[in-house]
């Protein structure tokens, strides 16, 4: 498909919206003369992604106008989880500073939703707060085979592989340095062409917006209009052998069958949809003066907690950018800090790491566990001349930050075979420089 012409723009976190399939002119309702029926003999259904009560502003709903409604399924049975499950309890949390090399893919057939793992996590979905994080491998598409997330918005970064995801509402084609948000309760499906790989950040907690800019003023980050949602695609497809719908259902996954596909939807209006994002067209703003800015300046997206400033997680990138200083530090200080850090890398060289943190890989700073650049980042960066240098060419790394302290799983600490237990001696260099009788200029 042409991706353009099957996208519309976001334009606005809450904007409404609406689409129909051009195969079926008129499905979507202009008026209520004969409120009794819909147009073609469809179904009104409604996907509500807030309380009914909430705030018209912060309200997030959408009507479907589908030829089947969802509720045609056969009664929901246990399947098994595998590692993709909220279970911060069977280890001993670590402060330690932990790197993970790239995560495997599958040597045998799996698709997207058989390829999650869940890699660290806090909170507790039934209670519907915290946050999790995993990662998915695979290299083979879901066939007759959709999955929702009942506990929460899932954000998708492909690293390796592009994703081919049909929803409700249409189509997306999301790309390494893009992401995608698929938000509580919407079914999606994905294809593959070969191996795939990337991480995803779960929410618990309300849903992703765009940060307030506050001084930096209207212009900056991300700018709504470069958001893009899907135009309504449909398909009448009947599956006599059954159609399987997965959900993750506090923490644990369940499968129904019906016999026709999820995706029939010939129209649809609200302001609870599916989005992408082309991270190449992040606004970076950073000049430093002195001492340096805090990485918050990166934000793409926040879901907001009820603390005011206090996230419950954002997703932070360092795209490719002007350094410009002055009188400051080069490089960036070394931090603790009240926020659990997880990171990865996407393409390229990390600049503050450029060795053992690899693409598919990642890393995880703890609450109050020091970080910072490497002994060979620090000397390099430090006798520098502070000039204006473009960094991060060809890269793109993020993070995904929460005010949560994040607990491994089994999986991710154990099971997956993947921490670099040498990760802390990249700081083993970091001299002692003092001279008590001759202080730097």
């Amino acid at each position: 498909m042409s991706e353009l012409k099957d996208l519309q723009y976001l334009s606005g976190f809450g904007s409404e919206f609406e689409s129909e399939d051009p195969r079926c002119p008129g499905a979507l309702p202009q008026n209520q003369n004969t409120p009794q029926k819909c147009p073609y003999g469809l179904y009104a259904e409604q996907l509500s992604g807030t309380a009914f009560t909430a705030e018209r502003e912060e309200n997030r709903r959408t009507w479907f106008y589908r030829i089947r409604p969802s509720v045609c399924h056969r009664p929901y049975t246990p399947i098994p989880s595998g590692n993709f499950i909220p279970e911060w309890d069977k280890i001993k949390s670590t402060p330690n500073q932990l790197r993970w090399r790239p995560f495997d893919i599958p040597s045998v057939a799996t698709d997207f939703v058989d390829g999650l793992n869940t890699v660290c996590g806090a909170g507790d979905p039934r209670t519907r707060h915290g946050c999790a994080v995993h990662v998915y491998a695979c290299n083979a598409s879901m066939t007759d085979k959709a999955f929702y997330n009942s506990d929460g918005d899932l954000l998708i970064v492909p690293q390796l592989g592009v994703l081919n995801v049909t929803t409700e509402y249409g189509k997306l084609i999301v790309k390494p340095n893009e992401i995608c948000v698929i938000q509580q309760g919407m079914k999606f499906s994905v294809e593959v062409t070969g191996e795939s790989r990337g991480y995803i950040l779960e929410v618990f907690d309300g849903h992703f917006v765009l940060p307030n800019l506050g001084p930096i003023g209207a212009n900056g980050l991300a700018l709504p209009r470069h958001f893009l949602t899907p135009k309504a695609w449909f398909e009448d497809r009947q599956v006599p052998a059954g159609y399987r719908i997965v959900c993750k259902f506090q923490g644990h996954m369940f499968q129904a069958i019906q016999e026709h596909s999820p995706f029939d939807v010939p129209a649809w209006h609200g302001n609870y949809v599916p989005y992408k994002y082309d991270l190449s067209k992040f606004m970076v703003i950073n000049s430093v003066s002195f001492d340096h800015c805090d990485p918050s300046i990166f934000t793409v997206l926040t879901c907001p907690s009820t603390k005011p400033g206090m996230a419950i997680a954002d997703f932070v990138i360092f795209p490719p950018r002007w350094s410009v200083q002055e009188h400051t530090f080069r490089p960036p200080y070394y931090h603790r800090n009240c926020m659990s850090e997880f990171m990865g890398l996407i393409q390229g060289s990390y600049e503050a790491k450029e060795e053992g943190f690899l693409p598919g890989g990642a890393s995880l700073h703890s609450i109050m566990t020091p970080h910072g650049p490497d002994a060979k980042c620090f000397n390099t960066a430090s006798n520098a001349k502070l000039i204006p240098e473009r960094i991060a060419e060809g890269t793109q790394s993020f993070m995904f930050e929460t005010s949560l302290g994040l607990a491994l799983t089994e999986w991710g600490y154990q099971t997956c075979q993947k921490v670099d237990p040498d990760y802390h001696k990249c700081w083993g260099g970091l001299k002692k420089n003092f001279q008590h009788d001759s202080p730097a200029a």
